[in-house]
């Protein structure tokens, strides 16, 4: 009901603006074709007037009615031209000659037409005649009882050659209706209606398959994003239809995709922590119960609670990593910057890290372009992500490897980089190292972590305005962070704190 209601609220629209469009059209089309016609039937009438005032100049002096036999050409003329007035425009016809005689000229239907009663009054004729007599044609429209009416007055005018004078040599007056003349306009109503007709039979079906082809991927993509809410994050929207859905398409899958990825993070997260945290519970329900119970001697008793005491270490740090990414993720974390060396902190982070170090015994390289290195942070957060680099690095480092740990200035910037020759990281992993919950290690191997270090890392160095990056090795994997230098060089300093662990 919906996806038909969107396509018919879509369809509605277009067809809206369809009929607007061709009721304009017809609108104007209409007013400038009857203007058009209207003129063109008084132009032609004018010229009709004008060949029957020249014929008029040409009549006989005399008044006497002739049969059509014995009439001259000019009055069968004159009368071949009238019965064509007559035919056209239903006209009432008054023709002078050059001495001023009057001659009528209508048919039976004209003279029972009551809008022919009405000619010009005298007073109405002597203005004309007035303006005639210059040679001016007249053509004017004036209100009767039976309505509108039309008068075409033309002269034959003649000019002296002994004082240049215009004389009138003949007149003509013709008279119609006015709807003789807009009746010829009437049928254009039906042409232009048939036009629009067709013109909007021919936009409403492209209105309906230029709207069915923007709806469907409209309507797939809904169906889709009905799929992904009900948990099914394969769905895919069609990448078809115009350039605009095909990007809105395009990008609708990026982020099926990236949430695709992220809900396959989420579950690989549960299991892992599940795994993470499955493990030191067991362990320290299985020894404690052994305590409990007797079945461990007492001479073993210290080693088990030492291995109880390790495991609830590993659980609460898990815990505290845990609400620590919480914390980073809701922004309740704050930064206090100070001024400090971080080359110090890395010799701290070092002795911190000790006991790891000397269970596999790696070389120890440090590279410092200058030392002190003072840059301005928060030097607890900073602190964690030295320790979680250092913790990666030592535990993908093989037995009497190699750690690699240096700083360089360039600009406004300090470059600190945590390098170890371990097993480095995969292609397929690197783009997804830093993403939350994910873990290169698919085997979940206990001790190796959750996946939330290297997270938690790129959040604190966001916070801070920072980057962190894997730089591209042949061997190994390689870290690299950026932390604002400070203003202040070498001498006493402020560090306060050894940070958390």
């Amino acid at each position: 009901m919906r996806r038909g209601s969107m396509f018919s609220r879509l369809l509605i629209g277009f067809l809206a603006v369809i009929f607007l469009c061709v009721g304009v059209l017809f609108s104007l089309s209409y007013y400038h074709l009857r203007s058009a016609r209207i003129e063109s039937r008084m132009q032609a009438l004018k010229t009709q007037a004008r060949e029957m005032a020249y014929l008029a100049a040409q009549l006989p002096s005399d008044t006497i009615p002739r049969a059509f036999g014995q009439a001259s050409p000019t009055e069968k003329l004159m009368k071949w031209k009238a019965d064509r007035v007559y035919q056209q425009y239903n006209a009432y016809i008054i023709v002078y000659d050059r001495n001023g005689n009057q001659r009528t000229y209508y048919n039976e239907k004209t003279l029972q037409d009551q809008s022919m009663q009405y000619l010009p009054s005298q007073e109405q004729f002597s203005s004309y005649l007035s303006q005639v007599i210059q040679g001016q044609e007249i053509v004017v429209q004036t209100d009767s009882n039976a309505g509108p009416l039309f008068t075409v007055i033309v002269p034959q005018t003649q000019t002296s050659i002994i004082n240049n004078r215009q004389t009138v040599t003949g007149l003509v007056l013709i008279q119609t209706a006015a709807q003789t003349v807009h009746a010829s306009y009437r049928d254009l109503v039906w042409q232009v209606a048939v036009a629009a007709i067709a013109i909007s039979i021919a936009a409403v079906l492209v209105a309906f398959l230029y709207s069915r082809r923007m709806t469907r991927p409209l309507i797939a993509m809904e169906k889709a994003a009905n799929q992904m809410a009900s948990g099914d994050f394969t769905a895919r929207a069609p990448e078809e239809g115009t350039r605009e859905m095909l990007a809105l398409s395009a990008s609708f899958n990026q982020m099926a995709e990236k949430l695709s990825r992220q809900e396959q993070s989420r579950r690989d997260f549960v299991a892992n922590v599940s795994h993470e945290l499955r493990s030191p519970i067991t362990s320290i329900q299985g020894f404690a119960q052994g305590l409990l119970d007797g079945t461990i001697p007492k001479e073993d008793q210290d080693q088990y609670l030492s291995i109880i005491t390790d495991e609830t270490h590993r659980l609460s740090k898990l815990i505290a990593s845990l609400l620590n990414l919480s914390r980073m993720e809701s922004d309740e974390t704050s930064l206090s910057f100070t001024d400090f060396d971080v080359n110090e902190r890395l010799r701290r982070v070092i002795i911190a890290r000790m006991n790891q170090l000397e269970e596999k015994q790696p070389e120890i390289e440090t590279d410092f372009e200058n030392d002190p290195c003072m840059v301005q942070a928060d030097a607890d957060q900073v602190h964690q992500v030295l320790v979680n680099l250092l913790d990666n690095a030592i535990k993908f480092t093989p037995e009497k490897g190699c750690i690699s740990l240096s700083t360089r200035e360039e600009n406004d910037l300090v470059y600190l980089t945590v390098k170890d020759n371990g097993q480095g990281i995969l292609p397929e992993d690197a783009p997804h190292i830093f993403d939350r919950f994910y873990k290169a290690d698919k085997a979940h191997t206990t001790g190796k972590g959750t996946g939330l270090g290297l997270s938690i890392c790129q959040r604190i160095m966001e916070k801070h305005g920072q980057h962190i990056r894997l730089l591209p090795t042949d061997v190994g994997a390689a870290f690299e962070i950026t932390l604002r230098k400070s203003s202040k060089t070498g001498g006493k300093h402020a560090d306060t704190g050894a940070g958390q662990d």
